[in-house]
């Protein structure tokens, strides 16, 4: 199968390289083209642009930062549709808008999976990241072999859109569990705890998380990388509470971690990395939440293995 990849940024860039790593017919678009440069190199073939993708290859993923940024992508894509083609749209997007552009795609004779990812750069470059997909089961098994390619685990979460809705809700868990993190590690400073020793404590706990277990660290370290941004979390977020509001619930927390981060934002800069919300609490107390021998990044220490496909317990 001819693959077209459009987005080869922190994400996308990791998970086109699993494909290219593991022997796919891959053709790359990026707006800059040193990243585009950097997997011709490695053996990828250059597009032009993303009608000419759509137009060579039997199916193109896109993986970019906004919905606005996908629907101008799928507005050049769209009169190269034709039965058989299928789009994989990989960014964390608008249920709505993502079922709009199916509609689309569909209407011409195509296919269109929402299949964002979770779990973190680092585990989405070695292939060990998890994977939802929203649409019909047929499709779905034509596309799982590139699904279980670039992801380890794959969860077939029903309907196309319907994998966009879950994984802006395991987004926002993450958003709330980065939070508390940021205020508990700043309390066990206040309270005169080692912070090391407070980070083992939580993470043999009851209270650990993954969340913990990779944003804390890089905290801990000071360098706050975890190759995602506070406009990036406020765009989740903020998704999170219009399905919310659209369905009806009557959200206490969420509206709290919006404010938080539209603070941040204000105060950092949008582009700042999502880890230094913590700086809030380090500004109003004077504390430095920093301690020795933490990783600057997140590495994946798992080997590469083929995924696999996760089914609800009602479906095993």
């Amino acid at each position: 199968m001819k693959i077209g990849f459009i987005g080869l940024g922190n994400v996308g860039g990791k998970l086109s390289g699993s494909l290219l790593r593991n022997g796919h017919d891959l053709t790359v678009h990026d707006l800059d083209d040193d990243l585009v440069s950097g997997f011709v190199a490695r053996g990828a073939r250059a597009g032009e642009n993303p009608a000419q993708l759509m137009r060579d290859c039997e199916a193109v993923i896109t993986c970019l930062p906004s919905p606005a940024a996908s629907a101008a992508v799928m507005e050049q894509m769209l009169p190269e549709v034709v039965p058989g083609k299928i789009w994989l749209e990989m960014s964390t997007t608008d249920a709505g808008e993502i079922k709009r552009l199916g509609e689309m795609v569909g209407a011409r004779g195509g296919a269109a999976v929402d299949c964002p990812v979770s779990g973190g750069c680092h585990r989405a470059d070695t292939g060990n990241i998890a994977i939802f997909a929203g649409c019909g089961r047929d499709t779905f098994e034509r596309v799982l072999p590139l699904l279980t390619t670039m992801g380890r685990r794959v969860l077939h979460t029903g309907d196309l859109g319907s994998a966009s809705v879950l994984k802006v809700i395991t987004n926002y868990l993450a958003t709330a569990n980065l939070l508390s993190c940021c205020e508990a590690l700043v309390t066990a400073k206040a309270a005169g705890m080692d912070l090391a020793t407070a980070y083992e404590a939580i993470r043999i706990s009851s209270g650990t998380s993954f969340v913990h277990e990779t944003e804390s660290q890089v905290i801990l370290n000071g360098s706050r990388d975890i190759s995602f941004t506070m406009d990036l979390v406020k765009k989740d977020i903020g998704l999170f509470q219009k399905i919310a509001d659209e369905a009806g619930v009557p959200l206490e927390l969420s509206p709290l971690l919006i404010s938080i981060f539209d603070d941040g934002i204000a105060r950092y800069g949008e582009r700042e990395l999502s880890p230094n919300i913590i700086r809030r609490l380090e500004d109003a107390t004077g504390l430095d939440i920093r301690a020795p021998g933490f990783p600057a990044q997140m590495v994946d220490d798992e080997p590469e293995e083929p995924g696999y496909e996760v089914r609800p317990a009602t479906q095993r």
